[in-house]
């Protein structure tokens, strides 16, 4: 394999476990419900996207033609990450989850 697609790969798969680790402990770490769940959707979506798309550039690199499962699964965890925090959110304000610092 090319020592360039396998340096970029190993940048992707770096930059996206930084990612991952972040949002882990943005969610372990943070304050409230609605800090907490901007940990995960945020940097841990890109983390797995980053992962994603190292390995579908590793397989597109390794075996003959295009490597399309990867994107497919990045463009359903784009899709859907969002979404899901969304609700997520709209039923902690339904539920009326105040945030740590105001007052009950």
């Amino acid at each position: 394999m090319n020592p360039l697609i396998e340096f970029i790969v190993s940048a992707l798969i770096l930059l996206g476990s930084l990612f991952a680790l972040l949002g882990s402990v943005g969610l372990a770490r943070l304050p409230d419900f609605f800090t907490r769940l901007h940990g995960p959707t945020k940097a841990t979506t890109l983390g797995v996207g980053a992962m994603v798309l190292a390995s579908a550039l590793y397989f597109t690199a390794t075996r003959d033609g295009l490597s399309l499962h990867e994107i497919a699964v990045m463009v359903f965890l784009f899709i859907t990450a969002p979404v899901s925090a969304h609700l997520l959110a709209k039923a902690a304000l339904h539920r009326q989850t105040g945030r740590e610092d105001e007052p009950h």
